[in-house]
């Protein structure tokens, strides 16, 4: 392995695709020249942090005053500071381990320590002591990244080229495992390998994982999640998403297991919380953890995920999220325990919406086609070219198309058992069976460093789990197993429900399922969690109906699992040569290629700056507009108080509105506002994951927390344009209301704020 070096070659740095951006279709030979007034040119890219010294002039040109090459460096400020949550982003904010992030990343800690007597949700939580923080939900994590290592040749060394797709499946993985485990001898770190560029380059990152993570402080739902989801991805927002977690460690400074004898964890650098936010026009950054984009995807891929996946998923989540609601009731506790979940699906719902609605009013398909002509062209002019690149895209393309002739069978197969219940009986026997192996030889997911994580998976099912809402989903999906041709039903399942492939399937499963709750002793957790142990023998005799359901149903899990590491291996030799292609490509005009978000730490850049929505866009006829008016960029608490219903979701806690009306803007008063900042839009190139991101200026202080974008920039994930924006909570409005509102004197005092 060795040390990470600058990334690429000036040629091998991204600025904005041609084919992702419109704006860059006629790109010329020469690199292009700063202009601040193209969004879509200059602020496009999730960049890795060692990119950015080739990004130096244009990030000084907008604002950035701290050294460029102070952001390469992860264990130094600011980026020390920038830490992920598994699946959201945070930040430190103060010397004794206070993080910022989200409401609605908190928002399943939140629902974990909430009951019907004590709705956290609903009220908000302050603990105005160390001791009066909360564990947070089973499996919280802090990390803390450290250090990137490039280990490509590595991975590579263990391929050759007449390998099967399993056989190269395994190797990455083998490589992979080998590579983390010496990683990992040092105790308290997490070690993954991420690939770049699909495969083209794989980087090793070592993080710090500190597992004791409590709940500090976070506003009642009725200002974390104003608006709710009829406001998600809108503009105007006035949502104060922002909620703070606690990172603990033992007393000797390492990452420990929960304890009350735990000490703050004292980061060695944060970021400090500024008390005004931005102005329009300003320079702001986001360093944070995107999760995946999009943006290299063949035409056929872009036409088969907008004609048909999103479509399908769309509806299937609006329905399940229904169907929990039908089943939960209103006002009860199973309404409060799958309150987190229904929030996920209900956002991934309007996200898919909003992505087919973009994406019919856009060019990207067209794009897309022109690219691979030019492509084909290009590769066709040179012999060279023609010798390393001929069947590239008609190999990768072949794939593609093998694996959409099966898309509904598989969509029926993978969902057809959706089961709190049977996801942990599953869990375990593969568990069971993993167990039989050496450590090294297992299964990625199912090593000892990976035990803790599959314990807590299985402890925290209780607080987000109803038996009736369990058994109406899985009677919901079920339903378009059923409906398969009988040579695609899975034998083993029929088998053990006693179906016979007729109208009856559905009666007859409804009434098995309602025997095998009723006698179901694995709604205990302790029951679950002992099972950890168990051998495959053992699980085998068991009485457990859903353990006898999951031992039935192992053989074709693994068949599948086989089957799809088979196509898996396949991509993993295709997709790096269709990405060396395009950075060829693109080198050669100039523009070279950044790599598709991961979830690895990534720093983007932009300006604040407000926006007119695209014709015919759903933001221009929902804002009656007729896109002749612009959106400004920023929402202020005159806009709090003009959405006011009094019923969710616009509701706002009483004292918030008198303080309001009462105008108590105090030092958080924007003059050029009237009022004080709630929300900003900026330029940022942001995905899922950036959640909790902070938000900084050109000093690297704290100047709000990046919790969505708009609706006219769902499609950011494969199209980033001059319309895109990201949405931001402003620190003037989170400030305001920890003072003025929940009088969280603590906090403020330990983050320096002062007050009026």
């Amino acid at each position: 392995m060795t040390r990470l070096t600058p990334w690429l070659s000036a040629t091998a740095l991204g600025l904005a695709l041609a084919s992702c951006s419109a704006t860059d279709n006629n790109a010329t030979n020469t690199t292009p020249t700063l202009d601040v007034s193209n969004d879509s040119f200059n602020t496009e890219g999730m960049w890795m942090p060692e990119q950015l010294p080739e990004l130096g002039p244009r990030l000084e040109a907008l604002g950035l005053e701290l050294p460029v090459e102070s952001l390469t460096q992860l264990t130094e400020f600011p980026m020390n500071a920038v830490i992920s949550l598994g699946g959201c982003t945070a930040s430190f904010v103060s010397p004794q381990g206070l993080v910022a992030t989200n409401h609605h990343c908190a928002y399943g800690s939140i629902q974990y320590n909430s009951t019907e007597d004590n709705d956290l949700l609903a009220n908000g939580f302050y603990a105005e002591t160390f001791n009066d923080e909360l564990q947070a939900a089973p499996g919280s994590r802090v990390y803390v990244t450290e250090d990137v290592i490039d280990v490509t040749q590595t991975i590579r060394s263990a391929l050759t080229a007449d390998m099967t797709g399993f056989e190269r499946n395994q190797a990455i993985e083998n490589a992979e495992k080998s590579i983390v485990a010496e990683c990992e001898t040092t105790d308290g770190y997490r070690c993954n390998v991420y690939s770049y560029y699909g495969g083209l380059q794989y980087y090793l990152l070592k993080q710090m994982e500190i597992r004791d993570v409590r709940l500090v402080y976070a506003p009642a739902s009725s200002i974390g999640k104003f608006g709710g989801d009829i406001d998600n991805w809108m503009w105007p927002r006035h949502t104060g998403d922002f909620s703070f977690y606690r990172a603990y460690v033992g007393v000797d400074g390492k990452p420990a297991d929960f304890s009350e004898d735990n000490v703050p964890y004292q980061p060695k650098h944060h970021l400090q919380v500024a008390t005004q936010g931005p102005s329009e026009h300003d320079f702001v950054m986001v360093a944070g953890y995107p999760g995946s984009t999009n943006r290299y995807r063949t035409a056929l891929e872009v036409e088969n995920q907008f004609n048909w996946y999103y479509p399908t998923m769309q509806k299937v989540l609006a329905d399940w999220s229904a169907t929990i609601g039908e089943a939960a009731g209103e006002g009860t506790d199973a309404e409060l325990k799958y309150a987190s979940q229904v929030a996920g699906l209900n956002n991934y719902a309007k996200n898919f919406m909003g992505m087919m609605e973009g994406y019919a009013r856009s060019d990207l398909l067209q794009r897309k086609l022109k690219l691979e002509t030019d492509l084909q062209a290009w590769i066709d002019a040179d012999v060279q070219r023609t010798e390393q690149y001929a069947t590239s895209l008609n190999d990768l393309s072949t794939l593609i198309s093998e694996d959409s002739l099966n898309q509904e069978r598989d969509f029926a197969l993978n969902y057809m058992a959706r089961s709190s219940l049977l996801g942990a009986a599953n869990t375990l026997v593969r568990l069971a069976h993993e167990n039989q192996k050496p450590n090294e030889e297992r299964t990625q997911g199912y090593q000892e460093r990976d035990l803790p994580r599959i314990e807590a998976g299985l402890q925290r099912i209780n607080r987000r789990y109803d038996q009736a809402v369990d058994k109406a989903v899985w009677m919901f999906f079920v339903q378009n197993y059923l409906a398969l041709p009988a040579d695609q039903r899975v034998a083993d399942f029929d088998s053990f429900f006693g179906l016979t492939g007729t109208a009856s399937d559905s009666d007859i499963l409804a009434a098995k399922l309602d025997e095998m709750y009723a006698t179901s002793q694995f709604e205990d957790t302790d029951t679950r969690v002992a099972l950890m142990n168990a051998t495959p023998e053992e699980l085998a005799a068991s009485d457990e109906p859903f353990v006898q359901l999951a031992v039935a149903l192992f053989d074709f899990r693994m068949a599948r699992e086989e089957e799809a590491r088979e196509r898996s291996g396949l991509y993993s030799a295709l997709r790096p040569r269709y990405m060396q292609m395009l950075i060829d490509f693109y080198g050669e005009q100039g523009l070279p290629v950044y790599p598709d978000a991961n979830s690895t730490l990534r720093v983007t850049y932009g300006v604040v700056k407000g926006y007119t929505p695209p014709a015919g866009s759903f933001s221009e006829a929902a804002d009656g507009n007729d896109g002749v008016d612009s959106y400004v960029p920023f929402t202020t608490l005159k806009g709090i108080t003009a959405k006011y219903t009094g019923e969710d979701p616009f509701d706002s806690p009483a004292l918030q509105l008198e303080q309001i009306e009462a105008k108590h803007y105090g030092r958080y008063y924007d003059e050029a506002l009237d009022s004080v900042a709630v929300n900003y839009l900026s330029t940022v190139d942001t995905t899922g994951g950036n959640s909790g991101s902070p938000t900084m200026n050109g000093k690297g202080e704290f100047i709000g927390l990046l919790f969505d974008g708009t609706y006219d920039s769902i499609n950011a994930d494969w199209d980033f344009t001059s319309s895109t924006r990201s949405i931001h909570v402003d620190v003037s409005y989170m400030l305001w209301v920890m003072e003025h509102v929940d009088n969280t004197e603590r906090l403020l005092d330990e983050m320096n704020i002062p007050r009026d």
